[in-house]
């Protein structure tokens, strides 16, 4: 599969337990610290073991200065399209240009309609998360003139004012596995954001591409203005024959290969260990660049 092009990013991803509030903060700034540029907090609201994702992100863009922020993903369902569009327009524009917005359609719909969201069979949430994305660029359109209308199976919005836009292109990156979520990324999204792990080989990688690729044509869109982004796990050790399971300059060998052969130009880990994200930011992700970069100057 293709090389994208696109420029390297390494990222955290950190488990929002409120059990020892600021241990998320503090990985947040380890990250930051070991030269990563992307910290991500899963967003499940229904879950009371765990922090308000969006107070954290908020919280954490203020204990940092450089680092990216996205949830990984933000649950949708329970968070309307249009409040959530100047919640991410404000955070960006609080960070300096900090957020990305990482966006699922819902998956655990018992506790999602717990907490009063509305159950939606799988192919209704993909429409809704199509729908959702209309109406948050839509807010996000500062620069038009007429009020936002938007008439949806899912959303409405009549007559609203528009803004704050974002003060960067804020990216949407879809958590997709399944072909009708493929497509929505190819033809409306900037990033694709799976988890290897949920994955059964890095065959799944190349059919996500194609169906994307192909969406995305069809939408008359570039396919390599979607990036490829992945959640990663695994650990550092001896040599061995498998993968993310080794030394630092095997994961770099493993990460480099992912970009070349798959199209992968955003890896973000795992975990909540402080060490291993030190090694990750500070030994993997320049091996990684490196390997890329000449690769890619040789062609």
């Amino acid at each position: 599969m293709p090389d994208y092009g696109h420029d390297l990013l390494f990222g955290s991803f950190i488990t929002p337990v409120n059990s020892a509030p600021h241990q998320a903060v503090e990985l947040a700034r380890v990250s930051e610290a070991a030269g990563l540029d992307l910290v991500t907090f899963q967003d499940h609201p229904y879950q009371p073991g765990f922090l308000d994702t969006w107070t954290l992100l908020s919280y954490v863009a203020a204990r940092t200065e450089r680092v990216r922020l996205s949830g990984n993903v933000i649950n949708l369902p329970l968070r309307p399209p249009a409040v959530l569009a100047r919640a991410a327009a404000s955070l960006d524009a609080l960070s300096g240009g900090r957020f990305e917005l990482g966006l699922g359609a819902g998956g655990f719909w018992d506790a999602i309609e717990a907490m009063g969201g509305r159950r939606l069979a799988p192919a209704q949430a993909v429409d809704a998360l199509s729908e959702a994305i209309d109406v948050i660029r839509g807010v996000w359109d500062a620069d038009a003139k007429e009020i936002f209308r938007f008439d949806g199976a899912y959303y409405q919005v009549d007559g609203a004012k528009r803004g704050p836009a974002p003060v960067h292109d804020i990216g949407i990156w879809l958590g997709a596995y399944k072909p009708r979520m493929l497509r929505l990324t190819g033809a409306k999204a900037d990033g694709w954001l799976p988890s290897l792990p949920y994955m059964k080989s890095l065959d799944q990688l190349a059919e996500g591409n194609a169906i994307i690729d192909e969406a995305a044509a069809g939408a008359g869109r570039e396919p390599a203005s979607v990036r490829r982004l992945l959640n990663i796990g695994g650990r550092f050790g001896p040599p061995s024959d498998r993968l993310l399971s080794g030394p630092p300059e095997q994961w770099a060998e493993q990460l480099a290969m992912l970009t070349l052969r798959y199209g992968v130009s955003a890896f973000i880990l795992v975990g909540d260990d402080q060490a291993t994200l030190d090694i990750f930011g500070q030994e993997v992700a320049p091996a990684t660049r490196e390997l890329v970069a000449a690769e890619r100057a040789g062609r």
